[in-house]
């Protein structure tokens, strides 16, 4: 990303996504392409296109000048000197297009002037949906990722991400300053997990910051294991094989899915990652909250004594459920985390900070309270 951010002038010659899906399109539309390369069948194929199939000319004329147009870019990206030594994934993707668009038919293509007979737009149509078919693919595929890395160096310079260091030792997260890229003036928290402390229970009331917190972790991780940059003043993980996430579930009517038997599967993929092996980060808001209070204690206690003992996993619970924490106690690879409110003063505030340690408050009564449910039920 630090080298793209660096050169990136040099990709303004990239074309438009709406070029490129124009060019997807004259590929694979439908259309009949001459098939054979002898001089007379070829004459034979392009009067029958002709007489038979006029509808479809002027798409193939279209589709050869937006194709000239993206094979020039191309041809001008890889000249340029200073992509010639780029590293990384980049670096390889430039060498395998600069091989691609070296080839002699499609230098014909785009080095010879227009096709004006109608004879000549045939055969530039035979190199690149016959021909070359393949090679020209490859070539926006190659454009498509190009594109995407481009962007997220831009997202990484333009929003100020740091990027992620990749600590290979065991599998854990270390962080500081991590806030949700959404959220403007965000409040910054730390994370840190590793096998000492893999289980992170977090509790704390209703709209403290929980499930915001869950989301700029989990949206840091997809974010580094990208290769881009992350939302934190600084960022170091374990690169993983599962990244699951339990957060906005829904039910499935169609399907005969319920909201709880959601919550059961997602449980059950965890399971099923940390069964299978390789390194797996969970991130769950508030499980089990789709049956009674009784059945939502008993299942998050027998879930999570299970996971806080599994080796190479790293998984953060929010809660409601304060009492898990008496009940874990002497799990020693538990780790505790809150976010509370300030209940000074009339209304309610909240500074977003994790701490450590349980919350105990409860305030559902109250908020209903200010927001003056009981006084319309009178």
């Amino acid at each position: 990303m630090v080298f793209i951010g660096a050169h990136r002038h040099v990709f303004s010659v990239l074309p438009s996504a709406y070029l490129a899906l124009n060019i997807e399109r004259y590929l694979s539309g439908g259309m009949p392409a001459i098939q054979s390369d002898n001089s007379l069948e070829f004459g034979m194929e392009a009067f029958h296109l002709w007489a038979n199939y006029d509808q479809y000319y002027s798409k193939i004329i279209h589709g050869i000048e937006l194709s000239r147009r993206f094979l020039s870019a191309m041809r001008q990206l890889v000249d340029c000197p200073e992509t010639s030594s780029l590293p990384g994934e980049v670096g390889d993707l430039l060498v395998e297009m600069r091989g691609l668009v070296q080839s002699p038919k499609l230098i014909r293509v785009y080095e010879s002037a227009a096709p004006t007979r109608y004879w000549q737009k045939l055969r530039v149509d035979q190199i690149l949906r016959v021909l070359e078919r393949t090679a020209f693919q490859r070539m926006l595929v190659i454009c498509y990722e190009l594109d995407a890395l481009v962007a997220m160096a831009d997202v990484t310079s333009q929003s100020d991400f740091t990027m992620p260091v990749i600590d290979d030792s065991d599998t854990r997260i270390q962080g500081t300053g991590l806030v949700h890229p959404m959220l403007t003036a965000a409040v910054p928290n730390p994370v840190a997990l590793n096998q000492s402390q893999r289980l992170l229970l977090l509790t704390g009331p209703n709209m403290a910051g929980k499930t915001t917190y869950l989301r700029a972790l989990l949206t840091a991780l997809y974010f580094a294991h990208l290769g881009m940059g992350v939302p934190a003043a600084e960022f170091s993980f374990s690169p993983l094989r599962h990244l699951i996430s339990s957060i906005s579930l829904s039910d499935n009517l169609s399907e005969g899915v319920s909201y709880f038997r959601a919550e059961a599967l997602r449980v059950k993929a965890v399971a099923a990652a940390v069964h299978g092996g390789g390194r797996t980060v969970a991130i769950m808001d508030e499980p089990f909250k789709g049956t009674n209070v009784k059945d939502a204690f008993d299942a998050s206690l027998a879930v999570l004594e299970k996971l806080a003992e599994k080796i190479d996993c790293l998984i953060v619970v929010s809660s409601h459920l304060i009492e898990l924490a008496e009940s874990l106690e002497s799990a020693e690879t538990i780790k505790y985390c809150f976010f509370e409110a300030e209940e000074e003063g009339a209304r309610l505030s909240f500074d977003y900070r994790l701490k450590t340690g349980v919350s105990q408050q409860r305030l559902g009564m109250r908020v209903l309270e200010e927001e003056g449910v009981f006084e319309l039920l009178k």
